[in-house]
Parts: structure tokens; C-alpha cells; sequence
């Protein structure tokens, strides 16, 4: 698999991964839980594509994201040894919060979409604040609203 790398013109950011036994149940299918770990997966990936990695964020701007809501649509299954693409784009920045639209396709089809709402804490405290204006005003620059997403989409 080759590095992913952002499309700053669809603003969307793709992560590649592929099923392993550990990831599905007696059937072969994936666990419904693993999507969870491949999207975060994939959105760590961005930040660090970003140039922000979480130890980074941690050490220098004493901050963590941490998911506070997940809302999941789970449309086909995937299996043992499918190649998948993991994909997040950034559809809300505010100052303490984050919101993300994450699809999962196998060769262009679509299995699962979600929509992620991650919380900015402090990482010392674990309690919310905002996100230091360099990142934000960065991350702002990458919000790509829902409604384009459908239009370059569908």
C-alpha cells in the first residue's frame, strides 16, 4: 500500500488498510466494532499528514482529541482480505470541536459512512478547550461543507 496522501481540492483524506483475521468474527465478516478503529486510524493519519501528530499535539499544545459523539450507517459488509479505503474529511472546525464525514469503500463501494464529532481537551486535565489559534485557523482552512461533499460525490 502506498502513503496517503490529502487532495487539498476535495479536502478528502483517504487511509488504506486491509481485513485481517483479527478483525472479523467466526464468518469472516468484519466485527462491527474494527470500523471504529479504522476510522480513528484514518483520521490520525490526517492530523499527522497535516504535520500534527498526536504526541506532538500532546507534548507541545498539552492537547488531545477524543470522540464525544459517532453517528454510523453500516450498508454492506466487508471481509477477510478485502482492501479498504478509509476516508475523513473535516465538514465543521470550531474552536473546541471537530466534525467529521468518514466513508469506508471496497474498490469504489461504499460499506459504511459516519459522521464523527470530536472534542479538543486539554491533555493534562482531559477537560474541553480550545484549539490554539495556528492549528485552528490551519484546520479551519480545510472545512469543506457537507453540501459539497454531495455535490462532488453524487
Amino acid at each position: 500500500m502506498q502513503s496517503p496522501i490529502p487532495n487539498p481540492g476535495a479536502r478528502l483524506f483517504s487511509w488504506p488498510t486491509r481485513i485481517y483475521w483479527e478483525d472479523t468474527d467466526a464468518g469472516g465478516v468484519v466485527y462491527h466494532a474494527r470500523y471504529v478503529a479504522f476510522m480513528e486510524r484514518a483520521r490520525t493519519e490526517w492530523m499527522r499528514a497535516l504535520g500534527y501528530g498526536q504526541e506532538r499535539m500532546r507534548q507541545q499544545h498539552d492537547l488531545v482529541f477524543a470522540v464525544r459523539s459517532m453517528q454510523l450507517d453500516f450498508l454492506k459488509p466487508a471481509r477477510l482480505d478485502d482492501a479498504l479505503e478509509v476516508s475523513a474529511v473535516l465538514v465543521k472546525c470550531r474552536r473546541a470541536s471537530l466534525g467529521f464525514a468518514q466513508a469506508i469503500r471496497r474498490e469504489g463501494e461504499l460499506l459504511l459512512t459516519a459522521h464523527v464529532r470530536i472534542a479538543a481537551l486539554g491533555a493534562g486535565d482531559f477537560r474541553p478547550r480550545g484549539i490554539d489559534d495556528a492549528l485552528y485557523d490551519m484546520l479551519k482552512s480545510l472545512e469543506t461543507p457537507e453540501s459539497d461533499l454531495l455535490r462532488n460525490d453524487g
